[in-house]
């Protein structure tokens, strides 16, 4: 490249360039989203916002990249590392349109930003090359492991691949359940912030810096050419440490002031009489003895300066708020609620948010639901600058927008995508939080949002968030037996039963309870909750008499806390008709067990998750007491409701089946029995692994089964 200009920004175009070491020209495109490249499939399609037009002086990576991509190359990874806003993602993205269009390889990108993220893009990827919906139930609820069968089936993909995993900025996320592997059918490209060698065995590394002087001060001359000279640019770009974003962001401010133009002398100035923000990501490996990010933080408050002289607060107001989030994509949904009304008005906050597109402070990106995604550093600066009693409000608001966000009373149900996209943002609010009330309102719903995870069947992510929320609220609130803390740590109790860890659910269990009954008390409802989670996992360990008498004490407990026709009550009571001899039930309860389901029908109707539950503890009871035809004609009914409302691999749906399969072989009908029983069988090795009890279980009464083979079939329907 000469040293003459080789690029112009033009209308709303942006151009990066460099002889040495970068960059881009961009173009921003807002609209319906109808020219949007790529199928409904996210992980076919790079949630990047604005990808870069032009990606100019990155020739040697770059080189070497589409060699990896080439017809007969895999087997390799390649690791692209530096600060945030330096262009990493850009590198990835091009390297993507190049193995998509030119090389006719399958594109494939993750975001591995933290676990929810990682495992459901991961997921997603299976899913992509070919993985069936009982596998991906089975990883999704953790039930089996993730990682393998992802890698199983990108290792058989019919075409090549190129697999890019970005904002790897948590290694250590890879590295548990090994999810960055290698394989011959495609290459892998990493992008991160962390450089140390130990965090990427077998990959090659390669640096993305920030621009030499002299090409980091024309980016802001070509971003805005008539506000001043190339010694004031190098000045500017120095104080703004050549961070691309940085640049970025001031070349785009100096551009588009019109009324009351800014010269490069007037915005060096503002720089130097800005109070500056303290190093904003702590945990990051230093980069350079002066970490620029810090610099950043005062460009975009030069931004939001503005936005508060164009009377544009409300603005200011939303960027304030998407940094009490995480840099993960944020429904839009969220932001078009009443309750944002406690920072902005309701209907200025369209108007807000064009601002901060228009701007480049934040972006939108469609990963299979519609999201506004601002970057990390961004929102570190941002945070870290905001006035202190601007935060209390914000916080507030956060909390009650994530609160409407999630079910009050999550009920049982299919997969919801939406739900993982939530647990970043809680989980960031809930570290962020400084006030002790406001903590507590995020982890109590981030408590709720686990409940919602742990009914769809989504275990593992669950168990990641009530865990990870459990440890984040005992630091907030000072001390581990605060209520919440407390009911954290019992719905993670509860995670861990259904993905057949029974021994570490008991014993969290049983420490939870005894906690929650000496500061609670017993009849508290949490402690009913924890006793309730309790009494499943002793009846599956086989210790069916002190899961009675606990269950017993939990129904009584109920019955006295929240009253005969609670849904929780009525939850426990139909408990009973599992757990207890069928020979004890008609006495049960003042003779009331097998009239049940009636009751629940007439307090809570009859498609309720709890009288369907209550009739298919019923029919278990009719099966062990004999009564095969009654039985079947129960077992049937809500066989039919679950796989409406669930699908046919959802664990209550099998468990369903399973006892279908019982009542033919009971009746005679064995060939029928072995063919229900042999799929229920596969189901559940593919959704909860050939090892869990309840594929154990399945096994056995299938070889049951089968050993009667012989026997003529003698019912009829």
């Amino acid at each position: 490249m000469t040293g003459g200009m080789d690029g112009r920004a033009e209308d709303r175009g942006r151009v990066y360039q460099a002889s040495g070491d970068q960059h881009i020209t961009e173009h921003h495109h807002h609209g319906d989203g109808s020219a949007v490249p790529g199928g409904p499939d996210s992980v076919r399609r790079p949630a990047v916002g604005r990808p870069p037009a032009v990606l100019r002086d990155r020739a040697e990576v770059l080189t070497r990249l589409r060699e990896s991509v080439a017809a007969g190359r895999g087997g390799e990874a390649y690791v692209l590392y530096g600060m945030g806003g330096c262009g990493k993602t850009a590198v990835a993205y091009t390297l993507f349109q190049l193995a998509t269009g030119e090389y006719g390889r399958v594109g494939l990108w993750v975001s591995a930003s933290d676990r929810s993220s990682l495992r459901a893009g991961m997921l997603a990827v299976a899913a992509d090359r070919g993985a069936g919906d009982g596998e991906l139930l089975a990883a999704r609820g953790g039930l089996r492991p993730a990682a393998d069968l992802v890698w199983q089936h990108l290792d058989r993909s019919a075409e090549p691949w190129l697999l890019v995993l970005d904002n790897a900025d948590e290694p250590e996320i890879l590295r548990d359940g090994s999810w960055l592997r290698t394989s011959p059918r495609g290459t892998v490209v990493v992008t991160t912030r962390r450089s140390a060698a130990r965090w990427w065995p077998g990959a090659e590394l390669q640096h993305i810096g920030v621009l030499p002087r002299e090409d980091a001060a024309r980016v802001l001359q070509d971003l805005a050419p008539h506000s001043g000279t190339q010694q004031e640019a190098d000045r500017i770009a120095e104080r703004l440490g050549r961070l691309p974003l940085a640049l970025t962001l001031a070349g785009g401010f100096l551009s588009q002031q019109v009324l009351d133009p800014w010269t490069m002398e007037t915005y060096g100035r503002r720089l130097d009489e800005t109070e500056g923000v303290e190093l904003i990501d702590q945990g990051a490996d230093p980069l350079s003895p002066e970490d620029p990010r810090h610099l950043v933080g005062l460009t975009w408050q030069l931004t939001l300066d503005a936005f508060e002289a164009r009377g544009l607060p409300e603005a200011t107001a939303l960027l304030r708020l998407l940094a009490r989030f995480s840099p993960e994509p944020l429904p839009l949904s969220l932001l078009d609620h009443r309750e944002i009304g406690g920072i902005l008005p309701h209907d200025r906050c369209e108007t807000a948010l064009r601002a901060l597109l228009d701007q480049s402070l934040t972006e939108l990106v469609d990963v299979g639901v519609r999201c506004t995604q601002s970057h990390g550093v961004l929102l570190d600066s941002v945070a870290a600058a905001t006035p202190a009693d601007k935060v209390p409000p914000l916080d507030t608001t956060a909390v009650r927008l994530l609160d409407a966000a999630v079910p009050a009373v999550p009920d049982a149900g299919p997969y919801e995508p939406r739900y993982r996209l939530l647990v970043p943002h809680v989980l960031a609010l809930l570290r962020r939080a400084a006030d002790p009330r406001t903590a507590a309102d995020a982890l109590a719903v981030a408590i709720r949002l686990s409940v919602a995870l742990h009914r769809t069947g989504d275990y593992q992510a669950a168990w990641e968030t009530a865990r990870t929320a459990a440890d984040l609220g005992e630091r907030r609130l000072g001390r581990p037996g605060h209520r919440l803390v407390l009911a954290a740590h019992s719905r993670a109790g509860r995670s861990l039963f259904r993905l057949g860890r029974y021994a570490e659910a008991e014993g969290l269990l049983r420490r939870i309870r005894t906690a929650q009954e000496t500061l609670l008390g017993a009849d508290d409802p949490d402690t009913l909750d924890s006793g309730q989670g309790l009494q499943l996992v002793l009846g599956n360990l086989g210790r069916r008499d002190e899961a009675a008498a606990l269950l017993r004490a939990t129904v009584a407990g109920r019955r006295r806390a929240l009253g005969p026709d609670h849904p929780l009550t009525l939850r426990s009571r139909t408990s009973l008709l599992a757990l207890l001899p069928a020979a004890d039930i008609a006495a049960e309860d003042d003779g009331t067990l097998l009239s049940l389901p009636e009751e629940c029908t007439r307090i809570l109707g009859p498609d309720h998750t709890v009288t369907l539950g209550a009739r298919h503890n019923r029919a278990w009871t009719l099966y062990r007491l004999g009564r095969f035809d009654a039985a079947e004609r129960e077992t049937r009914l809500v066989t039919e409701a679950y796989l409406r409302r669930f699908g046919p691999d959802y664990p209550i749906t099998l468990s369903a089946r399973q006892l279908l399969s019982r009542t033919h072989v009971a009746r005679g009908r064995v060939a029928a029995g072995i063919e229900i029983m042999t799929d229920v069988l596969a189901r559940r090795e593919r959704s909860l692994g050939a090892d869990h009890p309840f594929t154990v279980a399945s096994r056995e009464l299938l070889g049951d089964f089968t050993s009667r083979r012989g026997q003529t079939d003698t019912a009829s329907s």
